[in-house]
Protein backbone atom coordinates (compact mmCIF):
# COMPACT_ATOMS: atom_id res chain seq x y z
CA UNK A 1 0.00 0.00 0.00
CA UNK A 2 1.30 3.41 -1.23
CA UNK A 3 2.18 5.67 1.63
CA UNK A 4 0.53 9.05 2.91
CA UNK A 5 2.47 11.77 1.14
CA UNK A 6 2.31 15.21 1.24
CA UNK A 7 -0.08 17.01 -1.54
CA UNK A 8 -0.32 21.00 -2.25
CA UNK A 9 -3.10 21.72 -4.30
CA UNK A 10 -1.42 23.58 -7.70
CA UNK A 11 -4.43 24.08 -9.74
CA UNK A 12 -5.91 27.97 -9.52
CA UNK A 13 -9.77 27.89 -8.89
CA UNK A 14 -11.85 28.45 -11.94
CA UNK A 15 -14.32 31.77 -11.85
CA UNK A 16 -15.76 34.70 -12.95
CA UNK A 17 -17.00 37.69 -11.23
CA UNK A 18 -20.31 36.29 -12.08
CA UNK A 19 -19.92 33.15 -10.92
CA UNK A 20 -22.95 32.05 -8.43
CA UNK A 21 -22.57 28.65 -7.79
CA UNK A 22 -19.00 27.01 -6.68
CA UNK A 23 -18.27 23.27 -6.55
CA UNK A 24 -16.15 21.72 -4.55
CA UNK A 25 -14.05 18.61 -4.40
CA UNK A 26 -11.43 17.50 -1.55
CA UNK A 27 -8.34 17.75 -3.11
CA UNK A 28 -7.15 16.95 -6.93
CA UNK A 29 -6.57 13.59 -7.54
CA UNK A 30 -3.30 12.32 -9.05
CA UNK A 31 -4.35 11.89 -12.15
CA UNK A 32 -6.10 15.89 -12.04
CA UNK A 33 -2.82 17.02 -10.85
CA UNK A 34 -0.67 15.34 -13.72
CA UNK A 35 -3.02 16.71 -16.52
CA UNK A 36 -3.22 20.21 -14.78
CA UNK A 37 -7.40 20.68 -14.74
CA UNK A 38 -9.91 19.15 -12.23
CA UNK A 39 -11.57 15.70 -13.12
CA UNK A 40 -9.28 14.67 -15.10
CA UNK A 41 -9.09 11.10 -14.75
CA UNK A 42 -10.95 9.72 -17.88
CA UNK A 43 -13.04 7.36 -16.10
CA UNK A 44 -14.38 10.07 -13.98
CA UNK A 45 -18.07 11.63 -14.63
CA UNK A 46 -17.68 14.76 -13.45
CA UNK A 47 -17.71 16.54 -17.15
CA UNK A 48 -20.59 14.30 -18.88
CA UNK A 49 -22.51 14.88 -15.65
CA UNK A 50 -22.10 18.69 -15.69
CA UNK A 51 -22.70 18.68 -19.62
CA UNK A 52 -26.01 16.46 -20.03
CA UNK A 53 -27.26 18.22 -17.24
CA UNK A 54 -27.17 21.72 -18.95
CA UNK A 55 -27.30 19.85 -22.50
CA UNK A 56 -24.27 20.18 -24.00
CA UNK A 57 -21.76 18.62 -25.86
CA UNK A 58 -19.01 16.79 -23.45
CA UNK A 59 -16.14 18.79 -22.82
CA UNK A 60 -13.02 17.25 -24.10
CA UNK A 61 -10.29 19.75 -23.78
CA UNK A 62 -9.44 22.21 -20.66
CA UNK A 63 -10.87 25.35 -22.34
CA UNK A 64 -14.05 23.80 -23.17
CA UNK A 65 -14.40 22.84 -19.98
CA UNK A 66 -13.76 26.30 -18.51
CA UNK A 67 -15.88 27.53 -21.24
CA UNK A 68 -18.71 25.01 -20.11
CA UNK A 69 -18.57 26.13 -16.47
CA UNK A 70 -18.21 30.10 -16.70
CA UNK A 71 -21.24 29.58 -19.43
CA UNK A 72 -23.33 28.61 -16.80
CA UNK A 73 -22.13 30.82 -13.91
CA UNK A 74 -20.65 28.04 -12.17
CA UNK A 75 -17.17 28.27 -10.01
CA UNK A 76 -14.99 25.14 -9.02
CA UNK A 77 -12.52 24.68 -6.46
CA UNK A 78 -11.58 22.03 -3.95
CA UNK A 79 -12.12 22.21 -0.08
CA UNK A 80 -8.28 21.84 0.49
CA UNK A 81 -4.77 23.46 -0.10
CA UNK A 82 -3.02 20.93 1.47
CA UNK A 83 -3.01 17.56 2.97
CA UNK A 84 -1.17 14.59 3.35
CA UNK A 85 -3.06 11.86 1.29
CA UNK A 86 -2.39 8.09 0.07
CA UNK A 87 -3.49 8.34 -3.50
CA UNK A 88 -6.49 9.08 -4.67
CA UNK A 89 -7.91 8.14 -1.36
CA UNK A 90 -10.12 10.71 0.57
CA UNK A 91 -10.53 8.08 3.38
CA UNK A 92 -6.95 8.64 4.08
CA UNK A 93 -6.76 12.78 4.61
CA UNK A 94 -4.72 13.82 7.27
CA UNK A 95 -3.50 17.37 8.30
CA UNK A 96 -5.91 19.14 5.89
CA UNK A 97 -5.58 23.15 5.39
CA UNK A 98 -8.37 24.80 3.56
CA UNK A 99 -8.54 27.15 1.13
CA UNK A 100 -9.39 30.44 1.15
CA UNK A 101 -13.54 29.57 0.53
CA UNK A 102 -14.65 33.08 2.08
CA UNK A 103 -11.81 35.36 -0.07
CA UNK A 104 -13.34 33.72 -3.36
CA UNK A 105 -16.30 34.16 -2.17
CA UNK A 106 -15.86 37.97 -1.97
CA UNK A 107 -14.90 38.16 -5.33
CA UNK A 108 -17.68 36.46 -6.83
CA UNK A 109 -21.87 36.35 -6.93
CA UNK A 110 -21.34 33.21 -5.26
CA UNK A 111 -24.45 32.11 -3.11
CA UNK A 112 -25.05 28.50 -3.05
CA UNK A 113 -22.17 25.74 -2.88
CA UNK A 114 -22.02 22.38 -3.42
CA UNK A 115 -19.60 18.77 -2.59
CA UNK A 116 -18.73 16.39 -4.61
CA UNK A 117 -19.14 14.04 -2.15
CA UNK A 118 -18.94 12.94 1.61
CA UNK A 119 -15.15 13.48 2.26
CA UNK A 120 -15.65 17.19 0.46
CA UNK A 121 -19.12 18.32 2.41
CA UNK A 122 -17.15 16.97 5.60
CA UNK A 123 -14.37 19.07 5.76
CA UNK A 124 -15.63 22.06 4.08
CA UNK A 125 -18.34 22.17 6.88
CA UNK A 126 -15.62 21.25 9.85
CA UNK A 127 -13.10 23.92 8.10
CA UNK A 128 -14.91 26.58 6.06
CA UNK A 129 -18.51 26.78 7.06
CA UNK A 130 -17.53 28.91 9.73
CA UNK A 131 -15.96 31.57 7.57
CA UNK A 132 -18.10 31.58 4.35
CA UNK A 133 -21.79 30.88 6.72
CA UNK A 134 -22.89 29.26 3.40
CA UNK A 135 -24.00 25.81 4.39
CA UNK A 136 -22.84 23.17 1.89
CA UNK A 137 -25.15 21.07 -0.48
CA UNK A 138 -23.86 17.52 -0.81
CA UNK A 139 -23.41 15.97 -4.00
CA UNK A 140 -22.83 12.07 -4.79
CA UNK A 141 -18.95 11.67 -5.85
CA UNK A 142 -19.12 11.11 -9.71
CA UNK A 143 -15.32 9.20 -9.23
CA UNK A 144 -15.02 6.13 -11.00
CA UNK A 145 -14.16 4.86 -7.27
CA UNK A 146 -18.88 5.16 -6.81
CA UNK A 147 -20.14 2.82 -9.15
CA UNK A 148 -23.58 2.65 -7.02
CA UNK A 149 -24.44 5.39 -8.50
CA UNK A 150 -25.88 5.12 -12.16
CA UNK A 151 -25.32 8.31 -14.76
CA UNK A 152 -29.23 9.08 -14.65
CA UNK A 153 -28.60 9.51 -10.66
CA UNK A 154 -25.69 11.74 -11.14
CA UNK A 155 -27.59 14.01 -13.99
CA UNK A 156 -30.51 14.34 -11.52
CA UNK A 157 -28.54 14.83 -8.60
CA UNK A 158 -26.50 17.65 -10.06
CA UNK A 159 -29.53 19.30 -11.38
CA UNK A 160 -29.48 21.31 -8.63
CA UNK A 161 -26.53 23.57 -9.88
CA UNK A 162 -28.94 24.90 -12.03
CA UNK A 163 -29.41 28.76 -11.16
Amino acid sequence: MAELGLVYHEIPPLWAPDSRVLILGSIPSPRSRETGFYYGHPRNRFWKTVAAVFGEAVPETIEEKKTLMLKHRLALWDVLQSCYIRGASDGSIKDPVPNDIKGLMDKTEISRIFTTGEKADRLYMKLVYQSTGVRSERLPSTSPANCAVSDAELVRAYERIII
